[in-house]
């Protein structure tokens, strides 16, 4: 059995990321466009009709912007935490499905488990998806590892890990401190040195593809990121996620 992944857009401007299997798959956000999801889909061979449910983090714009157009074209359930739903995206109530953290959700073969994390939203969650003994994770907006993250991520065959920021250009950029502080201060996003060892810490020996997500476009580059993790990486591959296009689709095997 395996799973098939991509980042559909990762980045302040939108993420959206896609867990399936052969029959159905789920997306995690949609913080960019209907129309840009379809069109990115359709350039990988996914079809739309695959996606059975759509599961929120959290009500951040970048996170929800597309989430009330696409569930309500296709009639796709929406799972969100009750909070979350109270702050936002604006849904059709009768698409809405609350969840709580810890509770393994079927949807067809995959089960989806939401977790909490530690981030500047009403009450915001990652996610990790199974199927067949082989799991992917969702670490995006965690302003810092704590047990849960780690809990999950040791259980990850692949995973989509925030590797938000260099602190050197945090520090040094154009940001007033106040964003800074807020993005460094526990519960706005991973650095890259706070994912890396994350990475060299607590990866499974089974991990065989890690997207670096959610990449600040002021505060980091593709490169700096990714030259962090490739010492480390043996025999893991390691992938940035971009937030102009969708990544490539990578099949996930239990081995």
């Amino acid at each position: 059995m395996s799973l098939y992944i991509t980042a559909i857009n990762s980045g302040s401007n939108g993420n959206c990321y896609y867990v399936g299997n052969q029959t159905e798959a789920v997306l995690i956000d949609v913080g960019i466009s209907c129309t840009a999801v379809e069109k990115r889909m359709a350039l990988l061979g996914l079809p739309i009709s695959k996606v059975k449910a759509i599961f929120v983090s959290h009500e951040h714009t970048d996170h929800t912007r597309g989430v009330s157009t696409l569930a309500n074209k296709y009639s796709l359930p929406v799972y969100i935490s009750g909070e979350t739903a109270r702050h936002g995206p604006r849904l059709i109530s009768h698409l809405a499905i609350t969840f709580e953290a810890h509770q393994s959700i079927a949807i067809g073969d995959l089960q989806v488990t939401a977790f909490n994390k530690c981030h500047d939203a009403s009450d915001p969650h990652s996610f990790v998806i199974s199927n067949g003994g082989v799991t992917v994770g969702v670490f995006t907006d965690h302003g810092k590892v704590c047990d849960d993250t780690i809990h999950y991520f040791k259980k990850c065959h692949a995973a989509f890990l925030e590797s938000n920021y260099d602190e050197t250009m945090l520090e040094n950029g154009p940001y007033a401190d106040i964003l800074k502080n807020r993005i460094r201060g526990g519960l706005g996003h991973l650095s890259n040195s706070q994912a890396v060892e994350l990475f060299k810490s607590h990866r499974p020996s089974f991990m065989t593809h890690l997207l670096l997500s959610h990449l600040s476009r002021s505060n980091n580059t593709a490169q700096i990121a990714s030259e962090l993790f490739l010492p480390h990486a043996g025999n893991t591959q390691i992938i940035v996620a971009s937030r102009l296009e969708a990544t490539a689709l990578f099949t996930i095997s239990a081995g």
